[in-house]
C-alpha cells in the first residue's frame, strides 16, 4: 500500500504542491528517496531514521521507497523530513492512516525526534488554505503560519511523540496564535538633524511619493543620518503589503520566532555586496536585498564603490517591481517594489567641492568626472530626486533641536499617500499606492499640469534634454508635490520644484 502526504516545494514565494508517496515492500532492506531532491533531501533518510528511533519506533526491516512527485520538479530544503516520517509512521500503523488527509505538512527533524523550524511556513500556509487544507508545521513556525487565515486548521507540535499523541487523542494541541513583533527602541528622529532644511524637504517628498533619491555631498554632511531617518516618516505597512513582505522574509528564513512587524523594511547592504546578494541568486536562488526591501527602503551608501555590474542589475527591478532569477533547471520570480535611496561623495577623497580645495592628483573637475563615471547614465536617470547635501557648519551644529520632528512630517506623508491611494483606487488600480509606481499613461492624466506648468516642462525638456523616462518622473514628482500641498491641479510651482531635483541628473550623466 502507498501512503500519501501533501507538502510543498518553493518557487520564489509560490508554494507548489508536492505529493510524498511512501511504499514499504518486500525485498532487500533499503531506504531510498527519489524525485529530484537536493543533498538536504537525500540526507533526510538519516534524520528520519534517528527521529523514529528516538520516538520509540524503528524503521521496518523491508524496502522503503519514498517518491516526491512530480518527479521532474527540483526539491530543495530540509522541510521534507516531517512528511516523510509521518508517511512511514502511517504505513506501519503508528498513527491512524487517515489522520494526515487534508493536511499540508512541512518540518525538519532533529535526531532526538524534535521538530525544528523551517523557512517558508507562511507561504505554505497560504497555499494550503487556498486548497482547503490544514497545515502541520513546527511549533516555532506556528505563530507565523497563523497569519494566513483565521479559519485554517494548524497543528504545530514540538516533537514526533507530541504529534502522534495528538492524533491518538491523548494530547490535544491548541491552535497557535498570530505573533506580532514588539516594537523595539524608538527609531531615529528627524529632529536630530541640525541644518540641512532642503535635504529634509527632499526626504519628505521622497517618502510621500515613494521616489528614488540620490544624495551627493562631502563626508560628514549627514547623508547617512538622513537616510536612516527615512523609515521614521514612512507609513506602516497595510495588511496586503504586510503579507507580501512577510512571505518574502519567510522564504528567506528571516522571520525570527515567526513574528511579523508592520514596520517597512530598511536594508543597507555593504558596498562589497555582489550582484547575487543584491538581486538574489546563489545555488538555491534565494531572495536578495531588493526583495528583502520589498515595500520598504534599499539604502546604498557610497554608491560608486559598488561594482558597476551589481548597480546596473538594479535597473530592471526598479522599473518592473520584480526580479527574475534564471537557472539551468528552473526560474523563480521575487517581488521587488522598493524605494532606492543612495548616497555618494563628489569624488574619491570627498572634498572636491570644498572651497579652496585642490586635488593633488588631477584637477577637481576631472577627479569628480572620473569618480562619477562609475555610475551609468541609465541608472542615474532612474533617480527622481538628486540633491546636493552641503557640509554642515559649526553655527548649524550649535542650534537647538528643530521644533518639527519625524512625527509631524510622518503625518503629512500619511495624508499625501492616502490621497494617492484613493486616486488610483478610483481609476481601477488598487495595487498602486504611490505616484512613483503609477504607469506612464496613467500619470500623464493624473499629473497633467496647468497651462503655466505645461509650458515650463516643455521648455525644460528641450533645454535639459530629458528622456521619456525623465519626463514622466518629473510629472510624478510634481504630482507628489501637489498632493503634499493638497492641490487638485499640478501647478507651475510644483513643476518648477520638481525640475530643480532633476538638473543634477543630466549633469552627472554627461560627466559619466
Amino acid at each position: 500500500m502507498v501512503v500519501r502526504v501533501a507538502t510543498v516545494a518553493f518557487e520564489g514565494i509560490e508554494a507548489r504542491p508536492v505529493d510524498v508517496q511512501v511504499q514499504i515492500s518486500n525485498g532487500n532492506v533499503a531506504f531510498s528517496v527519489v524525485g529530484l531532491g537536493d543533498k538536504a533531501v537525500g540526507e533526510s533518510r538519516e534524520r528520519v531514521r534517528s527521529a523514529l528511533i528516538a520516538a520509540g519506533l524503528a524503521m521496518p526491516a523491508r524496502r522503503v521507497t519514498v517518491n516526491l512527485a512530480p518527479a521532474d520538479m527540483p526539491k530543495e530544503g530540509s522541510h521534507y523530513d516531517l512528511p516523510i516520517a509521518l508517511a512511514i509512521m502511517a504505513s506501519i500503523g503508528a498513527i491512524p492512516s487517515d489522520a494526515l488527509a487534508g493536511y499540508t505538512v512541512l518540518g525538519e527533524l532533529a535526531l532526538d525526534g524534535s521538530i525544528t523550524a523551517v523557512a517558508g511556513c507562511l507561504p505554505a500556509a497560504v497555499a494550503a488554505n487556498a486548497r482547503g487544507q490544514g497545515l502541520i508545521c513546527p511549533a516555532a513556525c506556528g505563530p507565523e503560519a497563523a497569519w494566513a487565515s483565521s479559519e485554517i486548521d494548524i497543528i504545530a507540535p514540538r516533537s514526533l511523540i507530541q504529534l502522534a499523541n495528538h492524533f491518538r487523542g491523548t494530547q490535544v494541541l491548541a491552535r497557535p496564535t498570530p505573533a506580532m513583533r514588539a516594537q523595539g527602541a524608538a527609531q531615529p528622529d528627524l529632529r536630530d538633524i541640525k541644518g540641512q532644511e532642503s535635504a529634509k524637504r527632499a526626504l519628505e517628498i521622497a517618502a510621500a511619493g515613494g521616489h528614488h533619491m540620490l544624495m551627493n555631498g562631502p563626508p560628514g554632511a549627514g547623508k547617512s543620518m538622513l537616510a536612516a531617518r527615512l523609515p521614521s516618516i514612512l507609513p506602516p505597512l497595510n495588511p496586503r503589503e504586510l503579507l507580501e513582505v512577510s512571505m518574502v522574509h519567510s522564504v528567506a528564513g528571516a522571520l525570527a520566532g515567526g513574528e511579523l512587524t508592520d514596520r517597512r523594511p530598511f536594508r543597507a547592504p555593504h558596498h562589497s555586496a555582489s550582484m547575487a546578494a543584491l538581486t538574489g541568486g546563489g545555488i538555491h536562488a534565494r531572495p536578495g536585498e531588493v526583495s528583502l526591501a520589498h515595500h520598504g527602503v534599499l539604502f546604498l551608501d557610497e554608491l560608486p564603490e559598488f561594482s558597476m555590474q551589481a548597480l546596473d542589475s538594479l535597473r530592471q527591478p526598479i522599473e518592473t517591481g520584480e526580479v527574475a532569477i534564471a537557472r539551468a533547471n528552473h526560474r523563480v520570480t521575487y517581488p521587488a517594489r522598493f524605494q532606492l535611496v543612495a548616497a555618494m561623495n563628489p569624488c574619491r577623497c570627498g572634498h572636491a567641492t570644498d572651497p579652496g580645495h585642490a586635488c593633488k592628483r588631477q584637477p577637481n573637475a576631472r577627479c569628480m568626472a572620473q569618480y562619477q563615471a562609475r555610475l551609468s547614465g541609465p541608472l542615474l536617470d532612474r533617480f527622481d530626486l538628486v540633491l546636493e547635501v552641503p557640509a554642515v557648519s559649526a553655527a548649524d551644529l550649535l542650534l537647538p533641536p528643530a521644533e518639527e520632528g519625524s512625527r509631524e512630517v510622518a503625518a503629512r506623508v500619511m495624508h499625501a499617500r492616502e490621497i494617492q491611494r484613493n486616486r488610483y483606487a478610483a481609476l481601477g488600480l488598487p495595487g498602486i499606492a504611490t505616484n512613483s509606481a503609477a504607469p506612464a499613461q496613467v500619470i500623464e492624466t493624473a499629473a497633467r499640469p496647468d497651462a503655466g506648468g505645461e509650458k515650463l516642462i516643455r521648455e525644460a525638456a528641450d533645454r535639459m534634454r530629458l528622456t521619456a523616462r525623465g519626463f514622466h518622473r518629473v510629472l510624478k514628482l510634481a504630482r507628489t508635490l501637489a498632493d503634499l500641498d493638497e492641490s487638485e491641479a499640478v501647478q507651475r510651482i510644483h513643476v518648477a520644484e520638481a525640475l530643480t531635483y532633476r538638473g543634477s541628473v543630466s549633469g552627472a550623466a554627461e560627466a559619466a
